[in-house]
């Protein structure tokens, strides 16, 4: 090569030089006819050439270039003459015990990878004979290549994902001034209908504040005066009730009568986990665990006056008895051994009884023992002493 430079000094010239092919694809002559008369088939393949040194070489070798396009097998009938030595059964040649044609075998399809918006799966595709017994085993793939490869990869679950669906918001729950509005919120799949699935990260909000423009006016009243004790106890448990919601939520039921009829007894309630479904304007019951945070006591104390039947007034006591619940009194009182009491013998085996009394947890006092009534008592305890042998008369 002669080079002129008609440029700057540093100028630069690139030479590209293309190996030259030195491996083709060669179509074989056909394979021998799998019978050898009554019918049969027979294929063609492809092999690999050197054509330097004329000799069959591997596959790779003809992988190396992309213009070397692998020649498809051929299929074609042979021996379609009848055999008149077996009753028109063909013979099957010794060396390819087969009669039907080799095929595409699949492997079930594998599990989606995505329940929604759109996934893969994928299969295993081998090629298969079958002989005169039923027997089926792998062979090569080029047996197979007279027909399409079945794909191996397909998309599934392309419907989309259960998304949020929030409805219209109710009135204001006020006609003047600051209030609340509710919607329903439904999680709804790709038919339509109602079901979960839905991401709690992205649910859009049930409650928000509203303002009706309205002004508020309130009527001049009387000075407030302090309620009574009963009646401040009777506005407590109007405001524990508790209404249906569109979240699950605890609904305590009322609470039952007093169990005693005097003095201090106690009170029982249902508390049930519930959900209002809004679709339907229904009260659903759900499990306890499907309620957050705390669930209300269901047993509270209750007192119903001094049993002589004279009107008195109320201990500090009484008072919290009257108006604390259950959990409170359970923090306050509960019952303790105190220790034993003496041997009932002196001497030759004897038994002493623990004592137990109802104590307050803060002041350390012995208290009534109806003061102790929400928690269980201790068992008895017993035990042995003065062991020691009566002295001879």
């Amino acid at each position: 090569f002669q080079i002129h430079y008609a440029g700057v000094a540093d100028s630069s010239v690139q030479f590209i030089f293309y190996q030259p092919i030195i491996h083709r694809w060669r179509e074989t002559d056909f394979f021998p006819c799998s019978a050898s008369c009554g019918g049969g088939y027979q294929l063609t393949s492809a092999e690999c050439f050197d054509l330097r040194s004329n000799r069959v070489v591997a596959d790779q070798y003809c992988h190396y270039y992309p213009e070397n396009i692998k020649p498809k097998p051929k299929l074609q009938e042979c021996n379609l003459d009848p055999c008149p030595a077996s009753d028109g059964y063909k013979q099957i040649m010794p060396y390819d015990l087969y009669h039907p044609l080799p095929r595409w075998e699949s492997t079930p399809w594998t599990a989606c990878s995505s329940s929604c918006g759109g996934g893969i799966q994928s299969r295993s595709i081998s090629c298969v004979e079958e002989d005169i017994q039923g027997h089926i085993s792998p062979v090569e793939e080029w047996k197979c290549m007279y027909t399409p490869k079945m794909p191996v990869v397909q998309p599934c679950n392309l419907f989309d994902c259960p998304k949020w669906l929030a409805q219209e918001w109710s009135p204001c729950t006020v006609t003047c001034g600051q209030g609340l509005r509710y919607r329903v919120v439904l999680c709804i799949d790709h038919r339509g209908m109602h079901t979960g699935g839905c991401s709690t990260k992205t649910k859009p909000h049930i409650k928000e504040e509203c303002v009706v423009p309205t002004p508020c006016y309130k009527p001049k009243e009387k000075l407030p005066v302090e309620a009574k004790v009963p009646w401040y106890k009777q506005a407590q448990e109007l405001e524990e009730g508790t209404a249906v919601s569109e979240e699950p939520s605890f609904i305590p039921e009322a609470w039952s009568t007093c169990s005693v009829t005097c003095g201090v007894g106690s009170q029982m309630r249902l508390v049930k986990c519930q959900v209002l479904l809004s679709f339907s304007q229904s009260v659903a019951d759900l499990p306890i665990d499907e309620c957050e945070g705390p669930k209300p006591v269901s047993q509270r104390a209750c007192y119903s006056g001094p049993c002589t039947g004279e009107a008195a007034e109320h201990s500090p006591e009484e008072t919290r008895l009257l108006y604390g619940s259950l959990q409170e009194l359970d923090e306050l009182y509960d019952w303790e051994y105190e220790g034993f009491t003496e041997c009932s013998e002196s001497c030759g085996g004897g038994v002493q009884e623990a004592v137990v009394t109802c104590l307050n947890k803060q002041t350390r006092e012995i208290a009534d023992e109806a003061l102790c009534v929400s928690s269980r008592r201790p068992p008895q305890l017993l035990k042995a002493c003065s062991l020691d042998p009566c002295p001879p008369r």
